[in-house]
């Protein structure tokens, strides 16, 4: 049975939010170069044909990279709290015959719009307050759609984690508006990080407290089944992982202890509580095992896999506190950049007899990602941005982790190139960064097998686009 109290019941209390007010802004620091990374785009990209760089496209490359990330933080004088908070806008960089083209566009949400009307920041966030004009009534009022982007049934779906899927077309990026799988499931939660099987099955989470709804959708993005389950802890959870018979839910001792807006206010870190990893059925979710692991933050796992003794493996990149999720991320925003702890790229081994452990590679690292035809498959490397430097919250490189071999195959952009998360596409590695130098984003394709001699091909785009979070791969 559906918990819609635990899982809906944020409405009264998003609207009381809606009369506190943000308060004046304080004077703008001075701004330091990767500032642009959090910029602002007051409007969508126009379609506009990519500037080839160096390099040539490999012949059997065609489709779109869709990225979602957010895009506008600040309005009137005022601004978001928080990195997660700005305004989503969907991109697509699409290659064919050998050439690349760009556009970009705002998702039409009912944030976006509330506050353009009142020409501010006014609706609350993960760690935004609420404005005065700030008008709330459900957690989709306050919907970014602003984290990452993925295609079921010949349309785009821009994810949050606390609301509804928005609906896009694929080829104008034009909104259809919310989703609703079901009519008794309008508003529900729906994670930014779905886990897709190879055939396109897709699964996903909507976290409420210590209540989860788990999703199953066909390839079409039709409901195939949804449910209800308890969970150890009430945790914040940005991320899961699956095989190809269990979902693997990490809880981190990152939990909600009251109800309270905006959301990172409800939260606390309580390391005492240890990390629980709920394990699960994917035929039968009422059988679960919980394998216990020492305290840890993360916001991205990658896929998982069983061995034939029956245990699990997966891999992510673990923080030891919430410093920059809670702090960190707020404080870019502002210009400022607080020295957080950087992700460290473990792997994690669930054993059948209740034991589990982690293993460090030894490197720092951000967005694991692997080869899609492998989902809930094993596999020996982990795709992942890097190169963290003193003075700078973004990453200037990508790699490839062999587990086996315990190397990484990596390619530094430089100190002037802020590096964005890279989609693994067969052989190949397409991703894109933000030029420092030339004030424009650029897209490159390297060859998986050989990272460190750099991309085969690169282009640039005639815009500075912020930062985006994850994205997507098309195939023509």
């Amino acid at each position: 049975m559906i918990d819609r109290r635990q899982l809906l019941g944020q409405s009264a209390l998003l609207a009381a939010a809606a009369a506190i007010s943000g308060g004046a802004q304080a004077a703008a620091p001075a701004r330091p170069d990767w500032f642009a990374g959090v910029g602002d785009l007051t409007q969508d990209v126009a379609p506009q044909a990519l500037a080839r760089l160096h390099g040539r496209a490999p012949a059997d490359l065609a489709g779109t990279l869709y990225r979602n990330g957010p895009a506008r933080f600040r309005q009137g004088g005022t601004a978001v709290g928080h990195w997660f908070d700005g305004d989503g806008m969907i991109r697509a960089w699409k290659i064919a015959d050998g050439k690349a083209e760009l556009r970009a566009r705002f998702v039409d949400t009912v944030k976006r719009r509330t506050d353009t009307a009142a020409g501010a920041m006014v609706q609350p966030g993960f760690k935004t307050q609420a404005r005065p004009g700030a008008l709330v009534g459900s957690a989709d009022d306050t919907n970014a759609a602003n984290t990452s982007v993925i295609v079921a049934g010949g349309q785009l779906l821009a994810l949050w984690e606390a609301g509804s899927a928005y609906a896009l077309d694929a080829d104008t990026l034009a909104t259809k508006g919310p989703v609703t799988f079901r009519p008794d499931l309008a508003g529900m939660p729906f994670l930014a990080h779905p886990r897709i099987e190879p055939d396109g099955r897709i699964w996903n989470l909507g976290m409420g407290g210590k209540m989860a709804f788990v999703w199953r959708l066909s390839k079409a993005g039709v409901l195939e089944a949804g449910q209800s389950i308890p969970l150890p802890m009430a945790s914040y959870a940005h991320d899961f992982t699956a095989t190809a018979r269990h979902l693997v839910i990490v809880l981190q001792p990152w939990i909600k202890e009251r109800n309270v807006l905006p959301f990172a206010h409800s939260l606390a870190w309580r390391p005492e509580l240890g990390t629980k990893v709920l394990v699960i059925d994917k035929d039968d979710l009422s059988k679960r095992r919980v394998f216990e692991l020492p305290p840890l933050f993360f916001f991205h796992l990658g896929d998982a896999w069983e061995e034939t003794d029956g245990t699990i493996c997966f891999d992510g990149c673990f923080d030891n506190d919430p410093g920059f999720a809670s702090d960190g991320a707020s404080a870019l925003i502002e210009g400022r950049y607080l020295r957080t702890e950087r992700p460290a790229l473990r792997m994690v081994s669930l054993r059948p007899d209740g034991r589990a452990s982690l293993d460090d590679a030894g490197i720092t690292a951000e967005f694991p990602r692997s080869d899609p035809s492998l989902a809930g498959l094993r596999r020996t490397r982990t795709v992942h941005v890097g190169g963290y430097g003193a003075g700078r919250p973004f990453a200037r490189s990508i790699g490839t982790w062999d587990w086996q071999t315990g190397k990484d195959d990596a390619h530094d952009f430089g100190s002037r190139q802020l590096v964005e998360e890279f989609v693994p596409v067969g052989r190949w590695l397409i991703g894109t960064t933000l030029n420092l130098d030339a004030g424009a984003t650029e897209l490159h394709v390297m060859d998986s097998r050989r990272v460190a001699d750099g991309p085969v091909v690169s282009w640039r785009s005639n815009v500075a686009m912020p930062l985006s979070f994850h994205g997507n791969w098309l195939a023509a």
